[in-house]
């Protein structure tokens, strides 16, 4: 397996871990009594889990499994998909800091995080299918 895949799939995973905890944490919050503003968690969790986890774990393994393109360049470029990787964690870190952010201390100016994991969640998508894209054809 590539160091990228299994990066992509580790990272994913505690992508995971962490959402159920967050979801975990939610559903217990009225019966212990905790703060409703643990409500603003809610996005974060289901990006965690939807984009963090499910697509960080299709990419790791569409980079691995998709049909080679060519003996020499059999993945695409590895260059494009560390920087698919940065981009996407990236993106995610913003959007679990700024989603929160906005909805507590909206005074704080916090809303560009939001401008810019969107800008990096958009160009990871986008460079992962313009690097995998060679690898999807007819035999």
């Amino acid at each position: 397996m590539p160091t990228l895949s299994r990066w992509f799939i580790k990272i994913g995973m505690l992508y995971f871990a962490i959402g159920l905890m967050m979801s975990a944490a939610l559903l217990a919050q009225p019966v212990m009594g905790w703060s409703a503003s643990l409500q603003v968690l809610r996005p974060v969790y289901l990006h965690f889990l939807f984009i963090g986890w499910v697509s960080q774990v299709i990419m790791g393994v569409g980079y691995w499994m998709f049909p080679k393109q060519s003996k020499d360049n059999p993945r695409g470029s590895e260059r494009v998909g560390w920087a698919v990787f940065i981009l996407l964690n990236v993106g995610m870190v913003l959007r679990a800091i700024g989603e929160p952010a906005i909805i507590l201390a909206p005074q704080a100016g916090l809303g560009w995080t939001l401008a810019i994991a969107s800008l990096c969640l958009l160009l990871a998508g986008w460079g992962f299918i313009l690097n995998s894209w060679g690898r999807i054809k007819e035999r």
